[in-house]
């Protein structure tokens, strides 16, 4: 009798208990929940050394903050712009860039992030271009705000950095998800044999710039993938590392190069849709320039 009640007591157990495999799914999911809700906090400063054989000598080691996707809203606020802004100013810039996609959804936010990010400071200064979402809130607003705050917007235009008796171009085109990206006219007076340096939000203007002779792009758009599904497994084997390579991710984060063209597409500040990030830290980043 005491045995049968036992053994009842056992079967009830097992029935009201989840199995053993759903108990770890729910750690595994709610461990990974956590980390994606960290992680947009967690911002990283990527130190990316550009090899650009007909640099001028002059700008051996001259030295590119980039800051893209900012995506100010209520999931990442004025003063933790503010606070990054900070961090960029310590890295000692040459110049500082901006690469789109400011604001989501609200005008509200245009003059609090171009305040945040008019703080920022370098001898020559601070460029810009608009992404998507800032002319899906408003683009010309933006721009305004930016020109308010000392930063210049490059629409589809170059801009000569002299350095002693030598210079490069910088070259900035509008959006091209919106259609407003115009490479031949921001070519315009600009010579192959120069150094040229191209500020694009969205990395699929490579081709183009890569037909063109681009020495360099920086971009932004991609977010790096904000949530990069295949490492939620929490494996860092082979696969993993092939499909990171593939050539539809080749052009979502970091360095890589089509041609003669090299690309940088910056993680981005910010995030859309969910305010959550995996395998893809936020960034600012750092680029210096060396010659042959």
């Amino acid at each position: 009798m005491k045995t049968s009640v036992i053994s009842r007591l056992k079967q009830r157990r097992t029935l009201d208990s989840p199995p053993r495999p759903r108990r770890r799914w729910l750690q595994t999911f709610s461990a990974i929940l956590q980390a994606a809700l960290i992680e947009p906090r967690q911002i990283e400063i990527t130190h990316q050394r550009i090899l650009i054989p007909k640099l001028p000598r002059e700008f051996h080691g001259f030295r590119i903050v980039q800051l893209s996707d900012i995506h100010h809203s209520p999931f990442l606020s004025e003063a933790e712009i503010t606070a990054e802004v900070r961090r960029a100013n310590e890295l000692r810039a040459d110049l500082m860039v901006l690469t789109g996609d400011y604001i989501s959804h609200s005008r509200d936010y245009i003059v609090g992030c171009a305040r945040a990010l008019g703080q920022l400071r370098a001898p020559l200064g601070v460029l810009a271009v608009l992404g998507n979402h800032d002319h899906w809130t408003d683009g010309p607003a933006m721009a305004a705000a930016f020109s308010g705050q000392g930063i210049r917007v490059l629409d589809n235009e170059n801009l000569r950095i002299e350095r002693g008796a030598s210079f490069i171009q910088l070259i900035g085109v509008d959006d091209l998800t919106v259609g407003r990206d115009d490479l031949r006219k921001a070519l315009i007076d600009t010579q192959p044999e120069e150094t040229r340096i191209l500020l694009s939000h969205n990395p699929r203007i490579i081709r183009e710039a890569a037909r063109a002779g681009i020495d360099l792009v920086l971009s932004g758009h991609t977010h790096g993938g904000q949530i990069n599904w295949r490492l939620l497994t929490g494996r860092e084997d082979r696969k993993v590392r092939r499909w990171l390579q593939r050539p539809s991710r080749r052009f979502m984060r970091g360095h890589t190069q089509l041609g003669g063209t090299q690309l940088y597409v910056n993680r981005g500040l910010g995030t859309v849709v969910a305010p959550l990030r995996y395998g893809c830290p936020p960034e600012i980043t750092l680029l210096e320039l060396i010659a042959a």
